[in-house]
């Protein structure tokens, strides 16, 4: 049931608090990290991406560090973007 009351009976919502998080969270960004995982990212050519994806899971063994490819894309010229990421340390 739709209500047919006018929009203007009814206050908008504070949006300060939401605009004031939102801003921290971009600031903090660059700063920190997202959540418990190291991650780390890479723009290189498909055999040397193929290298540096063994590298993280010899170095950091998946059991240990739950090490994974988070995403990856194809690019032009046959270039991979990934992203690798990793527990900071193995219990």
């Amino acid at each position: 049931m739709v209500s047919k009351a006018p929009r203007s009976r009814y206050p908008k919502p504070p949006l300060d608090g939401l605009r004031r998080r939102l801003k921290e969270s971009r600031e903090g960004s660059s700063s920190q990290q997202r959540g418990a995982f190291v991650r780390e990212s890479f723009k290189l050519p498909r055999i040397a991406a193929r290298e540096k994806a063994r590298e993280w899971f010899e170095q950091y063994p998946k059991a240990a560090y739950w090490t994974e490819i988070e995403s990856w894309y194809e690019r032009p010229g046959d270039i991979i973007e990934f992203t690798m990421r990793r527990l900071p340390n193995a219990d």
